[in-house]
């Protein structure tokens, strides 16, 4: 992590916030859309001759399997991190599913990964993996990583990670009046 001097003597923000995008999440989407308008066109328009089964197969297939894409996808466009007095919040996509909340009191440490990849974690999005923990992953790059009391680890990519680790420690720093009891 780069030191920045000046940043230390100021107060940290009440509550910081980070976002990363990953815009070719939209291309996954518009295959998941041209997919649907292929099971719409299979089902309004066909001259299908071999059966009414094979072609509801083929509609709800293709419409089933635009919908995965398109939701899947559009779930993991972006992801927001929101960190407060009292948790780590993270939510992802445009209606924040899937949302995790990690209160501070959980949080061990934080660190700073400079090299979080999709490749890493077995691809974007909500990844667990048992010898590395969890977490959100929508684009390779800067990243997060929170260490929690009970072994586990969450990791989520965001812009301006280093800004984020410092206000976490900070945070998990005792204050004055805790020291004095």
């Amino acid at each position: 992590m780069r030191d920045h001097p000046h940043r230390h003597s100021a107060k940290p923000p009440d509550v910081w916030t980070g976002r990363a995008t990953n815009r070719m999440q939209w291309l996954l989407a518009l295959g998941g859309a041209a997919c649907m308008a292929l099971g719409i066109e299979l089902a309004v328009d066909s001259a299908w001759s071999s059966g009414a089964a094979p072609l509801v197969m083929s509609v709800v297939g293709c419409i089933a399997a635009g919908l995965l894409v398109l939701f899947g996808t559009l779930a993991f466009v972006h992801v927001d991190l929101r960190l407060d007095r009292e948790c780590v919040e993270v939510r992802c996509g445009h209606i924040g599913v899937p949302r995790r909340r990690i209160p501070l009191s959980q949080v061990a440490g934080a660190e700073y990964d400079a090299h979080v990849t999709p490749r890493h974690w077995g691809g974007w999005g909500y990844r667990w993996r048992p010898e590395r923990g969890t977490a959100v992953v929508v684009r390779r790059g800067e990243g997060v990583v929170l260490r929690l009391w009970d072994g586990h680890t969450f990791t989520v990519t965001v812009d301006d990670a280093e800004s984020a680790v410092r206000v976490i420690r900070d945070r998990l720093r005792p204050g004055p009046s805790a020291a004095s009891h």
